[in-house]
């Protein structure tokens, strides 16, 4: 009984216990609930905020402006994949103190309304200039923009980019996208769309000690987002390193032009830094993979091509733009810098056209402006080429003795070419029936009224702008626009902010959509009591004009406090010992990040030979001989020579005792530079070399 008792009490204690146990396992449970209730809120709560900062993050703002963007060059001007408008990104702008400026500004052109908006948001890429950019159709439009570059106010440091951004054209957003392989940072480089693929050639990159011109050639896949460089074997034939060329998307691959812009230096030892304009033409074939229909990286080949036609006269700084509709190239200005010695420099501008037909082997043809017939029926005379100091290279052939003008008419076998390339290229639904575009009205040229005698026509060149180089240049359907750019005169540079159209189905005007509002200085002056500040204000590098004391300021602080004055004159009666003290005091001063801007352009560097010195700092010198002498010309470069030469020779003694402590160091001729001095071998001033 005792025993059955003993199994009753342990079965109710059991039976208790697991109750309890119960009880506390669905508590448990139920606060685990709650718990994920509330998990689940604040979830929500951070997905919330999520979306909130990514929302504030690609905040775009629109805004209608008034004319084009503000005065700038080496912007870019991309004609809309899909649409009839044309975008500008970035440029940058030199003002009349020689400080240089850099945007980041996008701004969207329409020509039916002839408006100008502007876009902004807080992800978007740095300032810079000779970037490039390339317009590919797919999602509704984008815009690819890689490299580039930023400088100092005075131009004594340089940083070039490395990065790509893509521009969604629909919601006007900005997004990095970062891969590990990918070309190294430049300027001046080119990029050519072909289906998704970005072809990338060329550019140059300034570490501080000079310039190296780039000949690599990349993909970038804008599916993959992956950059793949195209490696060429060294027996294969490709173009010289260079920038600032012209780079045309053609049916077959992309053509270059050198002889379109294509610049390089070059760096022979013991000799001072020689520019050339390059005139060379080659032609980027791809190789097409049957099976997959893409290119094949391993067989894309360089050709070179012969020149044919009526090609420009050698330069830099001009600008092509394609035009789709006729397969033609169009190249406008440029100039020429004839810079054999080291006293002479001699610069042609110009503000010519002429186009590339890229059918076949390709051929140049100058393009004239059309002079309107007399309404008295007179015999209508035959165009004159353009008033400016142009040098034509034709070739002697009695064929070609047609009026080239006609040679833009296109027969009936170009028609059938390109319309088998336009729907080569034409994007297709799935459905098999072309994608529905929005219809685009043609250009309207604004109402010009034109004051001449009835039986005496306006002459179209009248109409042209004014001579440029780095200009923004686009053709949109028929339509040529010409932006911006720099403009010399006298011996200033003045960006520009004028803005021009021109019909190239017609031919006939430039038409001006908004007039240049740069004020240009009057170089020469008849009244003797200003011909002091027209000399000063003619030079390309200008400092602010202040009060005597300031000038007589910055005329001290020439020297650093701790060296002599004249260090040859002294250097002569300096001990050994006293002369290294000094060396070594020097090396100090050289490499102070706090110099003056003036201070730096006009101390020599160890390891520079005078021809160096003087080539990057002639335009200082040019001031100063300016302010002692007031001669002009040729005779002001050499007053400016002279200076530089007396310069030289009171830091020679000096510089060979830094070049002595280097060289003991173990520092070779090019450490001995980089590291004496720093490399300011950007100085002001020297922008239209940085093409």
């Amino acid at each position: 009984m005792a025993k059955k008792k003993a199994n009753a009490s342990t079965k109710a204690a059991k039976k208790i216990k697991a109750e309890k146990k119960l009880a506390k396992k669905e508590e448990k449970v139920t606060k685990k609930g709650g718990k994920d209730d509330r998990d689940d809120q604040d979830l929500e709560t951070i997905l919330e905020e999520m979306r909130k900062e990514w929302e504030e993050k690609h905040r775009v703002t629109e805004e209608t402006v008034e004319g084009p963007p503000s005065r700038r060059a080496n912007a870019t001007f991309t004609p809309d994949p899909n649409g009839n408008y044309l975008w500008s990104i970035g440029g940058e702008y030199f003002s009349d103190d020689g400080k240089a400026h850099f945007y980041n500004d996008v701004y969207r052109y329409t020509p039916d309304k002839d408006e100008w908006r502007r876009y902004a948001s807080p992800t978007c890429p740095g300032p810079r200039s000779a970037h490039a950019v390339v317009g590919m159709p797919q999602g509704g439009g984008k815009l690819y923009l890689f490299g580039g570059e930023f400088s100092s106010l005075n131009q004594t440091t340089f940083h070039h980019y490395r990065d790509l951004w893509e521009f969604d054209i629909p919601t006007s957003s900005w997004e990095r996208i970062d891969t590990k392989v990918r070309p190294t940072a430049r300027s001046g480089h080119r990029m050519a769309a072909w289906k998704h693929l970005i072809v990338l050639f060329g550019g140059f990159y300034d570490p501080g000690i000079r310039t190296n011109y780039l000949n690599d050639l990349w993909l970038f896949d804008t599916q993959t987002y992956k950059w793949e460089q195209v490696e060429l074997k060294d027996a294969d034939r490709k173009p010289s390193p260079r920038s600032g060329f012209s780079f045309l998307p053609v049916l077959e691959g992309v053509i270059l032009h050198g002889n379109a812009g294509g610049y390089c230096k070059e760096y022979v030892k013991g000799k001072r830094t020689q520019g050339i304009a390059l005139e060379d033409t080659w032609l980027l074939r791809y190789a097409i993979c049957f099976r997959s229909m893409d290119l094949d990286p391993k067989l894309i080949k360089w050709e070179r091509r012969k020149k044919a036609g009526y090609p420009p006269s050698v330069r830099s700084g001009c600008t092509m733009a394609y035009w789709a509709n006729r397969s033609v190239g169009i190249m406008f200005g440029g100039v020429f810098d004839n810079d054999r010695d080291e006293e002479t420099l001699e610069s042609t501008f110009y503000n010519d056209m002429y186009g590339y037909q890229t059918i076949g082997n390709g051929r140049w043809v100058s393009l004239m402006l059309k002079r309107p017939k007399k309404k008295t029926g007179a015999r209508k005379k035959k165009a004159q080429p353009v008033a400016q100091p142009l040098v034509h290279e034709q070739s002697e052939s009695s064929d070609e003795d047609e009026d080239e003008g006609d040679a833009m008419e296109v027969d009936v076998c170009l028609v059938v070419y390109i319309s088998v390339v336009n729907l080569m290229y034409l994007q297709l639904e799935p459905s098999g029936q072309p994608k529905p575009t929005e219809a685009l009205k043609p250009f309207k040229p604004p109402e010009v009224t034109y004051v001449a005698d009835e039986n005496e026509p306006y002459d179209p060149e009248d109409s042209r702008p004014l001579p440029r180089y780095n200009a923004m240049l686009a053709v949109l359907r028929n339509t040529l626009y010409i932006y911006g750019g720099i403009y010399e005169s006298g011996a200033r540079e003045y960006t520009l902010d004028d803005f021009y159209a021109l019909q190239l189905d017609k031919m006939d005007r430039y038409f001006c959509l908004r007039p240049n509002t740069v004020v240009f200085g009057n170089e020469e002056s008849s009244d003797d009591s200003d011909s002091d500040d027209s000399d000063e204000d003619s030079l390309e590098l200008n400092r602010p004009k202040g009060n005597e004391e300031d000038e007589d300021m910055d005329r001290d602080e020439e020297q650093p406090d701790d060296l002599p004055t004249e260090p040859g004159a002294e250097g002569t009666s300096m001990t050994d010992e006293e002369l290294r003290v000094k060396a070594t005091a020097f090396m100090g001063v050289a490499k102070d990040a706090t110099r003056s801007p003036e201070d730096v352009i006009s101390t020599p560097l160890p390891g520079e030979t005078i021809a160096m010195f003087y080539d990057r700092s002639r335009i200082y010198w040019a001031q100063k001989a300016v302010e002692i002498t007031h001669n002009r010309g040729k005779q002001l470069r050499r007053d400016g020579f002279e200076l530089a030469q007396e310069k030289y020779a009171s830091y020679k003694p000096l510089l060979e005792e830094v070049e002595k402590i280097l060289a003991e160091a173990g520092l070779d001729e090019e450490e001995i530079k980089r590291s004496a001095a720093g490399g300011p071998s950007g100085a002001a001033g020297q922008s239209r070399n940085r093409r």
